[in-house]
């Protein structure tokens, strides 16, 4: 299982998620509500929830899409029960202590930080502010 905005799909996010995939067997991608990503980023996303689903369903590997929790991050994990959850390497909200609060759930989970891809470049803060 993995989670993000994926307001844009770059070559991070694929080599991102490629290697989600690799991780396990079936990958599940939750994205963020649009009303988190304001509250966490500071901005609206660019495309609706449901652009950014109809996106991240075209993408081949990907097995299924969600749309992530508004409040309860913890029992929207839980609904899905993923064995291994992969972060992004700059994934910072939510993910503290994020495998000891499942564990108190009763939900045993990997949690692996995968490494980013050219984040000089493929970064969507980064893309998203060039100017044409």
């Amino acid at each position: 299982m993995v989670f993000g905005t994926f307001d844009i799909l770059h070559p991070g996010h694929i080599s991102f998620l490629e290697m989600a995939k690799k991780l396990g067997d079936y990958l599940i991608v939750s994205l963020a509500r649009s009303k988190n990503i304001y509250r966490i980023k500071g901005h609206q996303a660019r495309h609706s929830e449901r652009q950014r689903v109809k996106l991240m369903e075209a993408v081949r590997f990907v097995d299924k899409v969600v749309l992530g929790a508004t409040n309860d991050y913890i029992g929207h994990i839980l609904k899905y029960k993923p064995s291994v959850i992969a972060l992004g390497y700059d994934q910072k909200h939510y993910t503290g202590k994020l495998e000891e609060k499942l564990a108190a759930q009763g939900l045993k989970v990997k949690i692996i930080r995968i490494a980013p891809y050219k984040p000089a470049i493929f970064k969507s803060s980064k893309l998203l502010s060039v100017k044409k």
